[in-house]
């Protein structure tokens, strides 16, 4: 009597042979960070924090920080005494401020480590600082505060997760602040604003991803490992899986703290584990599809910090209504539980000839490349996709009658979607560049600028160079030279109708004069001249 083999179990098989033929592919290396803790613990809170300070003695340096109570002689304490207290750094590197700078009263404590016993944590986000801990008071949650603290002594190292090229962030330019994606994403606070860019903290980052995954531009990418290197895994294990007659291959990211606690993973389910499961986006989601996937699963967990999970939802939606534009089904993509697995695992994508192009580290350029694998193979796909507010991809649409062509969008636009014509005035738009920040509708004086996301899914259509708004030239009166357009000038004599300067004639013609004619002109006109002397502001 001889056994069948099931389907099942040649997938089984093809799936441990095509993760076995991981194991050699090399990864480029990270950054690493170090950590140095030397034992220094402040321990806040009332009367509790005395008590439990003494546990502490024997291993560290401890400073008790008492919110409210009495002292006692035999521990070391730093009353608050009504003072605000503000927390700022992470292992090795916290500073405690009391009171306000520049105050009398005003005293800063350098430590280590930080023990919260307060009620309502003092650092109050999804993901606090390493060497931050917060405890309840009750013994079995001080016993594990207790190990987490004798934990962190030392020297410590981690990898630095993530890269950030300014120069194409789209976080601000000229005094206008446009994407703020990353900002309210990270759970762990650590980047920050600095006007015309974003700072990351690398000490305070704890490799959430999501960052990375929320950029529209990929001025934030993600290092632990290199997306490339993620998606040459993915498209390599798919290709083996198949060599192996392995059939309807679903990828379920997994981040690393969870994929212990999955059991019985179906034998079409191929695993691909991640430190955090929001460090990989709508590139790499879509790439995975054009790789050959049937589906892709985002396997969240119970330790998911809500902001990340909202994120990871508007990138979803994002994914959906271009899925079904591209004539796919849009559950192709889905953030489901580790309970859901085994029913929300189903082969939804139909058979397409697989992508076989190389994993990049290029956001924009790896979302259109896959983009464009599944618009060829899609038999029913539209050439545009109307997407909600908030994608990535999008037009902008010009009012003409208030728009002056004063170019103060093409200055501010940061990946040079938006650009001045060459010999005539004009914006000229490239599509494929939009990543629908709004800076230029910010900048615009004039308010003429509307955003409109979408998605151009026939590569051709997405490529053209589009005229949104063209004049003729101006002509200097004086030379002849062209040097800006009517609009500008009309516009700019009627916000200065009624200025003191331009009553007479000869004042407003100057207007209509290149820079360079105009101060000849005005140094030729004595009642010029004469207003410049005793402008009455002056007096």
């Amino acid at each position: 009597m001889t056994s069948s083999v099931t389907q099942q179990d040649i997938n089984a098989q093809a799936r441990s042979k095509a993760q076995a033929a991981l194991e050699g592919l090399a990864v480029k290396p990270t950054g690493l960070l170090e950590y140095r803790s030397r034992g220094r613990v402040a321990v806040i809170g009332g009367p509790e924090a005395i008590e439990f300070a003494p546990r502490l003695q024997a291993r560290h340096q401890v400073q008790v920080v008492l919110l409210h109570g009495a002292e006692e002689p035999s521990v070391a304490v730093l009353p608050v005494g009504g003072r605000q207290i503000e927390i700022t750094g992470y292992l090795g590197n916290f500073t405690i401020a009391l009171g306000k700078a520049g105050k009398a009263n005003f005293e800063v404590l350098d430590v280590d480590m930080v023990l919260d016993l307060s009620p309502t944590p003092l650092l109050d986000m999804p993901l606090p600082p390493p060497g931050y801990v917060h405890s309840e008071n009750d013994e079995h949650s001080l016993v594990n505060a207790e190990q987490q603290l004798d934990g962190l002594i030392g020297t410590f190292e981690k990898p630095r997760y993530f890269a950030y090229d300014a120069s194409i962030c789209a976080h601000g330019r000229a005094g206008q602040t446009a994407c703020n994606r990353c900002i309210t994403a990270c759970p762990a606070e650590a980047i920050t604003s600095l006007a015309e860019a974003i700072e990351v903290d690398p000490y305070l980052c704890q490799g959430g991803g999501v960052c990375a995954s929320v950029c529209p531009t990929g001025a934030i990418r993600y290092t632990y490992p290199e997306a490339s290197d993620m998606l040459d895994r993915i498209r390599r294990l798919l290709q083996m899986y198949r060599q192996h007659n392995g059939t309807n291959p679903v990828i379920a990211f997994v981040a690393e703290d969870d994929i212990a606690t999955l059991t019985a993973i179906p034998s079409h389910v191929l695993p691909v584990v991640v430190e955090e499961v929001a460090s990989v986006g709508l590139d790499i989601w879509l790439a995975t599809l054009a790789y050959g996937a049937k589906r892709v699963l985002l396997l969240k967990s119970q330790a998911m910090a809500a902001r990340v999970q909202n994120a990871l939802q508007m990138q979803l939606l994002v994914a959906e209504e271009i899925l079904l534009g591209l004539g796919y089904a849009d559950a192709a993509i889905a953030l489901v539980g580790s309970d859901e697995l085994n029913t929300a695992c189903d082969a939804v994508m139909p058979e397409l000839q697989a992508a076989t192009f190389a994993g990049l580290s290029e956001k924009r350029r790896m979302m259109y490349m896959a983009l464009d694998h599944l618009h060829a193979h899609s038999p029913a796909a539209a050439d545009i996709v109307p997407l909600s507010a908030g994608a990535p991809f999008g037009t902008i649409e010009i009012d003409n009658k208030t728009c002056t062509l004063c170019l103060a969008c093409t200055s501010v636009c940061p990946t040079h979607a938006v650009f001045a014509g060459i010999e005539t005035p004009k914006l000229v738009f490239n599509e494929a560049q939009c990543v629908q920040c709004g800076i230029c509708a910010s900048a615009c004086p004039e308010h003429a600028i509307t955003l409109k996301p979408r998605l151009l899914a026939d590569p051709d259509l997405r490529q053209r160079q589009i005229t949104l708004h063209e004049e003729p030239a101006l002509c200097c009166i004086s030379c002849g030279k062209p040097f800006a357009t009517q609009s500008v000038i009309s516009n700019m004599l009627a916000k200065l109708e009624g200025h003191w300067m331009f009553q007479d004639e000869r004042a407003k013609r100057r207007l209509m004069m290149c820079e360079d004619c105009r101060v000849v002109d005005v140094v030729q006109d004595p009642q010029a001249m004469e207003q410049g002397l005793t402008n009455p502001r002056r007096q």
